[in-house]
């Protein structure tokens, strides 16, 4: 066996390559500046000193619009499947790598067969970016940061379109700044937008983004590029030392502080329980296909909405207070995808009820949220190891105990006799690790560097992790 048979199939290039683009893909070549070298496209460049930020409201569309975005979110997918078809074909069958330029000449060509005429009635830019989301996800895949990229599927995968400065019409209103006129391609009439808060005045959106969910909701998010102040450092009370929190994420409360305080885990999936079993027993008595089981499924939809919104209030309420009263963050590297592998065997059950308590916490949105509000707002957010014994260890004499099994929720040092509260010694622990990783990382930073907004413990040298 040869070399080159051995790596795997050798990539065609050159002439030959142009040639299987042309005579068996059916892709045209280039014909704007023909003569110019091809340049890679380049992201449009950020003002110095914003961010970029994401508003989201509710919108009504009339008859008509919600028809045309019907249309739209069906041409984004079907649009994205045959492109990553036609990129997988090429590759496995003729060995040609095609990118982002190649399946825009190719949508120019299905827009010009007979029986797809349909495309045309969708703007050129959404299904452009349905593309580029493809390419995105190839790129993911080849730094080997995400899997293949699948095809979408009817009510199963999102609807989404994505307007670009091209795709809208944005026209502010001068009497209520912040809000305005928003008028989407192909359609003439502004869309019925509820601006529950304004946009920054005198912005003009970078994106629109347009979806629906599950439940027929449909929502705009407006992603713009503003300026966000920091809020003032908060220290100790009566000192210039900052002002830190240790979280301890659980499941009997979702969130315990170094200082005792407390969020309740609203388990939200036990309290809609009886709600959802009983929706779930009429879906399964309807006809497959029958108009009565979409309504079905529909209303099940909607309850699941109700849940996930009830969700991310609470979520956004407790961080944004969380970023307000205190200048440190200091939270544990919880390996949130291996406490959700399935079990096997016996104890599955138990696993199963287990995972559904965690995936109800939501831990990782609410990791998410700090994660950002922190970096908005000059806030430091450290995440110390996954092994740091925060449990066992005891905050007052920094002894290590026996592992604890999760029943117990207090347990009493043996080297000081201290009783200690499970998940506030957490939190303390927690606290002073951070702390001491957050001032070995300060004094570490030259002299007028700010603090980073996150400090990974798994990052640092392993001579700074090793407790001293």
């Amino acid at each position: 066996m040869s070399e080159a048979s051995a790596k795997g199939p050798v990539r065609v290039v050159g002439a030959e390559a142009k040639r299987v683009k042309r005579e068996v893909l059916g892709i045209a070549d280039r014909r704007k500046h023909r003569q110019r070298a091809a340049v890679p496209m380049r992201r449009r460049a950020r003002e110095a000193g914003t961010r970029q930020r994401v508003y989201r409201y509710r919108c009504y569309p009339s008859p008509s619009q919600t028809e045309q975005l019907i249309r739209t979110f069906g041409a984004c997918r079907w649009v994205y499947n045959e492109g990553l078809a036609l990129r997988s074909n090429a590759w496995e069958r003729h060995q040609v790598s095609l990118g982002f330029a190649e399946t825009c000449r190719a949508l120019t060509g299905w827009k010009r067969e007979e029986g797809r005429k349909w495309l045309r009635e969708v703007s050129s830019t959404v299904l452009q970016q349905a593309l580029r989301h493809l390419e995105t996800a190839f790129q993911q895949f080849f730094r080997r940061s995400a899997r293949y990229p699948h095809a979408k599927r009817k009510g199963r995968s999102r609807d989404c379109a994505v307007y670009v400065r091209t795709g809208f019409r944005w026209v502010e209103d001068p009497a209520r700044p912040g809000t305005g006129r928003v008028t989407l391609a192909k359609q003439s009439a502004p869309l019925d937008v509820r601006w529950s808060r304004p946009l920054p005045p005198g912005l003009l959106p970078v994106r629109l983004t347009m979806t629906r969910d599950r439940a027929g909701r449909f929502f705009l998010s407006v992603l713009v590029e503003e300026s966000i102040e920091p809020l003032p450092p908060v220290f100790v009370p009566g000192s210039t030392q900052p002002k830190a929190a240790g979280l301890d994420l659980g499941l009997a409360a979702l969130v315990t502080l170094d200082d005792g305080t407390l969020l309740e885990h609203p388990r939200l999936l036990r309290t809609y329980g009886t709600e959802l079993a009983r929706r779930q027993r009429e879906l399964h008595r309807k006809t497959r296909g029958s108009r009565n089981r979409g309504k079905a499924r529909e209303r099940i939809a909607r309850l699941y909405a109700r849940i996930g919104d009830a969700r991310k209030d609470l979520l956004d309420r407790f961080t944004t207070r969380l970023v307000r009263e205190n200048q440190v963050l200091v939270v544990e590297d919880l390996p949130i995808a291996n406490l959700l592998k399935p079990a096997k065997g016996t104890g599955r059950r138990r696993k199963a009820k287990l995972n559904q308590a965690i995936r109800d916490a939501a831990w990782g949105e609410l990791l998410r949220q700090l994660r950002y509000k922190c970096d908005w707002y000059g806030r430091t957010l450290v995440v110390v190891d996954r092994f740091f014994p925060s449990t066992r260890r005891c905050s007052a004499c920094h002894a290590k105990g026996p592992r604890l099994d999760v029943p117990v929720r207090e347990w009493a040092c043996g080297e000081c006799g201290v009783v200690h509260d499970r998940d506030r010694n957490a939190a303390v622990n927690l606290r002073d690790e951070g702390m001491r990783l957050y001032w070995l990382v300060a004094m570490a930073l030259p002299p007028g560097r700010a603090m980073p907004s996150s400090i990974r413990a798994s990052d640092l040298p392993e001579s700074l992790v090793v407790i001293a």
